[in-house]
């Protein structure tokens, strides 16, 4: 009990508070084993929040957000907790831990949404509508909704997502964004390619590292690979594809939307 009192008086009152304080971080570090990132909100309560979570930067959660580490097992005799928690005295030992789930930076988890077991990464800027419920890994910038989850769109064209990749702005602290928004303050309300160099030229003193990015917004100029590059992403996804499958058309290959998205990140970096 006095735990979660001091727990909740840090959260409140530490210096910095939610968004800055160090002590806070700390303290969740070390004693519920959950990682908050800098300028992140939400994540300090270990009853919605399970041991082992990974929050990165700048991450909005909800106060009604929840993610949820296990499912009960509904392939045993019972899914009562007296079967897989030996502190009941009824089984020796526990079921294995799952996998830690990790929300990258910039995520936004809005009014009563939840994240199932199923959904172990959440990638960087993406929008969890409120009270929907994610059961698969998300990918970066999606905007997802509904029971179950699925994506509505991306926040911005694949160029711009490219592009705020490139910045890495979310490994900035608030003083360097600050000075990178006054001289591109279009990039903070509706990012493009422009922008996001002038940004990157304003911190950093130098061009943005953007190799695949078309000079203007719109469609990103895919580097050309040598066939046996090309293959070995593929791989990644399809085991079994041979070079002799590059004519055939994407449809007739094995790849669900998800691998697609992998691909198309894999061949932009």
């Amino acid at each position: 009990m006095l735990n979660n009192a001091v727990d909740r008086l840090l959260v409140r009152f530490a210096r910095g508070g939610q968004y800055e304080s160090g002590q806070l971080r700390e303290r969740f570090r070390r004693r519920h084993d959950i990682d908050v990132g800098l300028y992140s909100i939400g994540g300090f309560d270990r009853w919605r929040i399970p041991p082992g979570t990974r929050i990165g930067r700048y991450c909005s959660i909800a106060k009604t957000a929840r993610l949820v580490e296990a499912d009960h097992p509904v392939e045993s005799l019972t899914t009562h907790p007296f079967l897989y928690l030996p502190e009941f005295g009824v089984v020796a030992h526990g079921g294995e831990r799952a996998a830690p789930q990790v929300i990258e930076d910039d995520v936004w988890l809005g009014h009563n949404a939840t994240v199932l077991p199923g959904c172990k990464r959440i990638g960087r800027g993406a929008v969890i509508g409120a009270g929907s419920i994610v059961m698969a890994d998300v990918p970066r910038y999606a905007v997802m909704s509904g029971v179950p989850a699925k994506l509505v769109r991306y926040r911005f064209p694949p160029a711009v997502r490219a592009a705020l990749e490139a910045t890495r702005w979310w490994e900035l602290d608030k003083d360097a964004l600050a000075r990178g928004l006054k001289e591109a303050p279009g990039f903070g309300s509706a990012p493009t390619v422009h922008d996001a160099r002038a940004f990157y030229r304003a911190v950093h003193g130098t061009d943005l590292p953007l190799a695949t990015v078309a000079v203007a917004d719109g469609a990103p100029a895919l580097p050309r690979l040598p066939r046996a590059q090309v293959a070995a992403l593929v791989r990644r996804e399809f085991a079994d594809f041979a070079e002799a499958q590059f004519a055939a058309p994407l449809a007739d290959l094995p790849l669900d939307s998800f691998a697609l998205i992998n691909l198309r990140v894999a061949f932009e970096g």
